[in-house]
């Protein structure tokens, strides 16, 4: 299957999507800090009737994508998600499934609360609802700082242990230089403004009664920065959910063990969501 790589512009930014498939709209969010590149897997295979849209939230590409030269400054996940919003009027989608990766399922959150007659069904896979505690919020100052030390190589030596579980760490090395050459191919400046996104969420809990449409939650039984219980939880609170645990799987489930991840997406998207919703 042909990947396009698309741009659209919105208030001066010019912006990347990944474009495959034909038929009902599933939109992907791609996780911090990374691009829309890490959806590749669920990219080459969309399954039948289905159209795969995967965007790079603002400031961060692919690797072999073009900079863009345009500051990103000071960025919220509510700024994150009207760029969704305007990428769906840009083609011209009514309702569209809306799923996304950690920082993506984040980004899910603020789509379905600013635009709740938009989404049809969302997929939260290696993410969660609650806010950033203290401690997470001092951790966020202190990778900034990283960040301004070492640049996005830093970034990327710091967060590799913790975003692939321990399996990909043992047995799958092109994963892990896959995860590297993603997170070293964005600009400290999307980074650093994603780090901001990220401390200064909101807290998406009482968001999840509300979510009346079809929801499948994917966790990795070896993620260690969303632990399991954290989507038993999410799982719990959504009126109509599915939930799936992907074993030998960090954070980065969808690319660690693509087979699986794409067995659950799929047969969530055949079933769960109902034909025409």
């Amino acid at each position: 299957m042909t990947i396009s790589e698309c741009h659209y512009t919105i208030a001066g930014r010019t912006l990347r999507y990944l474009d495959t498939g034909v038929g009902h709209p599933l939109v992907l969010i791609h996780a911090f800090p990374l691009s829309a590149d890490m959806w590749r897997p669920q990219l080459d295979a969309p399954p039948a009737g289905w159209r795969l849209i995967a965007p790079d939230l603002r400031g961060f590409r692919g690797v072999l994508a073009a900079p863009d030269s345009t500051p990103v400054g000071r960025v919220t996940m509510d700024d994150y998600a009207r760029d969704v919003i305007a990428l769906l009027d840009r083609l011209q989608i009514d309702r569209a499934v809306v799923g996304g990766c950690s920082m993506g399922g984040y980004v899910t959150f603020a789509v379905r609360r600013l635009a709740p007659a938009r989404v049809r069904g969302v997929v939260l896979a290696n993410t969660r609802p609650q806010a950033d505690s203290d401690e997470g919020r001092a951790k966020r100052g202190e990778m900034l700082a990283l960040l301004e030390r070492e640049g996005p190589a830093g970034v990327a030596n710091e967060m590799l242990p913790k975003l692939l579980g321990r399996t990909s760490h043992e047995s799958r090395p092109d994963v892990v230089a896959r995860v590297r050459q993603l997170i070293e191919a964005n600009s400290a400046d999307a980074i650093g403004a994603a780090i901001g996104a990220l401390r200064d969420r909101p807290d998406s809990t009482p968001l999840l009664p509300s979510i009346d449409v079809p929801a499948l939650v994917i966790a990795g039984d070896e993620d260690t920065l969303i632990p399991r219980e954290a989507a038993d939880q999410m799982f719990d609170a959504l009126p109509d959910a599915q939930l799936c645990v992907i074993g030998c799987a960090g954070h980065l489930s969808s690319l660690e063990v693509p087979t699986v991840f794409d067995r659950a997406l799929h047969s969530f998207l055949a079933v769960g969501v109902a034909p025409g919703a």
